[in-house]
């Protein structure tokens, strides 16, 4: 369990950075080593640590830079490589994510995040089909 916990760690430093709109602290969580990606809500692919780097410069320097949260975090070890699915909290909504680690010269690295909408609780899933009235008539 202890592997995991060391993944939640790196986990909350990325957003202890995105929070706190710190780019030091959020250049140090990314790996240096490795490809790296990124998604953000409503963008295409960046890949590319410049790439990568650049849009979290623009964001956490921009005047819109938005509050953040996380919760609901749960790791999974897969030798070197771990993955943490977590929420998002921003003021438009909840946020589902995907963060990706590598073992990296002893600590875990970001090598990947993607952030999509979460449909909201009670949404009805169902729209295209007819109320149980409908279905009667």
């Amino acid at each position: 369990m202890s592997r995991e916990l060391d993944v939640l760690d790196a986990n909350g430093a990325f957003y202890r950075a995105f929070a706190g709109r710190d780019l030091e602290a959020m250049d140090a969580v990314w790996s240096s080593a490795a490809p790296v990606a990124c998604v953000h809500p409503g963008w295409d692919a960046l890949r590319g640590r410049d790439a990568v780097m650049e849009s979290w410069r623009a964001i956490l320097n921009g005047p819109h830079s938005p509050e953040i949260g996380c919760s609901h975090a749960f790791a999974q070890v897969l030798g070197e490589l771990a993955l943490v699915i977590c929420r998002e909290h921003v003021a438009g909504g909840d946020l589902v994510a995907t963060n990706v680690f590598i073992r990296e010269a002893g600590s875990w690295k970001l090598v990947h995040h993607q952030a999509s909408p979460l449909a909201s609780e009670g949404e009805d899933d169902d729209e295209d089909e007819p109320d149980e009235d409908e279905q009667l008539n």
